[in-house]
């Protein structure tokens, strides 16, 4: 059984949004413990490319969330090992025609009024940034503010720091309720070793975001969005940014359940190179799809020629936690009083852990959060519980893996 310390925060969940979580709570003074039935980054965390993007997000709340976002991974890096591979490389978006670099320029001018920087790139400019890319490109805009973290050390550097500072870490237990008190107030957790006592319990458990506000009797609509990643051998420092077509800006935003595939090809410290995207909502089927990975290769050769030559050594695949309107749920839950999520990123938790965990942070304290958290509101998708259909989550079976 746990002893009973008293505690301010249990976080459940030990992707990079829970541990960024963990880690400014416990700077702030709060006493937290975190909960995680696997391994540090053992879900959607693990499975990520660590993308730190303001690029991919038009003018808007999440925006404003990934810019403040933005300037915190830069005081984390500062803190952090270089373990954690750090690159703030930029990011460039290319248009293949001119109807494509209209949209983009568009989308660009829209960011840069919000605070984003942005350099637009004559067609004859891309090979002084990028000298392996295929040639007729009608352009691109460059974005200095994007970066990239190795995400799995990311989220174990940032445990390790809110340790450090006094968080205790269970990893290997799986939460089997919340627990309540008079009203419905949240009063903690219990797993198989035991309860853990708290007011406030925060929900970063990813893709199974909505099972474990089920738990707490309120629904959050969390999808899981299948996406795969190609992994090339070693290879020489071949692309300098992260590089991608401008679709991939409307496959982010997109609501449709269908496969989805655009370029995005970067390189890493060690000398792979990372291909993605896809997207497609298929529940959590971990099938591996040959087709899929067929075309993410296809797409990159078209992007980089020199790619044709290289190796894939591996492919993965992860689930992204997808919620109806393209924003994460964060902040208290008016619904059930101690209750905080801190999930629902789709693809882009890497970049936003920090300022979510901030918000989560500041909720928790009662203190002014540095940006408006109202859009993230977790409770602005209704009351009803959910069945056991694609878009009403349920508590999770047995069969089903816990936090």
């Amino acid at each position: 059984m746990f002893t009973r310390q008293p505690l301010d925060v249990v976080v459940v969940g030990a992707g990079v949004v829970g541990a960024a979580c963990a880690y400014y709570a416990a700077r702030s003074g709060l006493a937290v413990a975190v909960v995680d039935s696997g391994p540090v980054a053992g879900g959607t965390t693990g499975a990520g490319e660590g993308n730190l993007l303001v690029s991919d997000k038009p003018p808007g709340p999440e925006l404003d969330l990934a810019l403040h976002s933005a300037s915190l991974w830069l005081e984390l890096a500062q803190v952090l090992p270089p373990a954690v591979e750090f690159e703030q490389k930029g990011g460039l978006v290319v248009a293949a025609d001119e109807a494509s670099l209209a949209t983009l320029t568009a989308t660009a001018a829209g960011q840069a009024e919000a605070g984003v920087r942005t350099q637009a790139v004559a067609p004859h400019e891309l090979p002084g940034l990028e000298p392996h890319l295929a040639p007729g490109l009608a352009g691109g805009v460059l974005y200095p503010q994007d970066a990239q973290v190795q995400p799995a050390l990311a989220a174990a550097h940032l445990l390790r720091a809110a340790r450090e500072a006094g968080a205790r870490v269970r990893l290997g237990e799986a939460v089997t309720a919340v627990l309540t008190g008079p009203g419905g107030t949240v009063r903690g957790v219990r797993t198989g070793r035991g309860e853990l006592l708290a007011p406030a319990v925060v929900n970063a458990t990813g893709v199974r975001g909505g099972e474990l506000a089920a738990l707490a009797g309120v629904q959050l609509p969390v999808l899981p969005r299948r996406g795969f990643v190609l992994v090339t051998e070693p290879l020489p420092r071949l692309i300098r940014h992260k590089v991608y077509a401008a679709e991939y800006v409307a496959d982010v935003s997109s609501g449709s359940a269908a496969l989805q595939t655009s370029p995005v090809v970067e390189g890493t410290p060690s000398g792979p190179v990372l291909i993605g995207a896809s997207r497609e909502r298929v529940g959590f089927d971990r099938t591996l799809s040959v087709p899929v990975i067929s075309r993410l290769a296809a797409a990159a050769a078209a992007l980089f020629p020199v790619l044709g030559q290289a190796r894939v050594l591996r492919a993965y695949h992860g689930f992204r936690p997808y919620l109806p309107d393209h924003l994460p749920a964060i902040g208290p839950d008016r619904r059930v009083p101690g209750l905080f999520h801190a999930c629902g990123h789709e693809g882009a938790g890497i970049g936003l852990a920090p300022a979510t965990a901030a918000l989560v942070v500041a909720a928790i304290r009662g203190e002014e959060p540095a940006i408006d958290a109202e859009p993230f509101r977790p409770d602005r998708f209704g009351t009803a519980f959910g069945t056991a259909s694609e878009g009403r989550p349920t508590a999770p079976s047995p069969r089903q893996e816990p936090w």
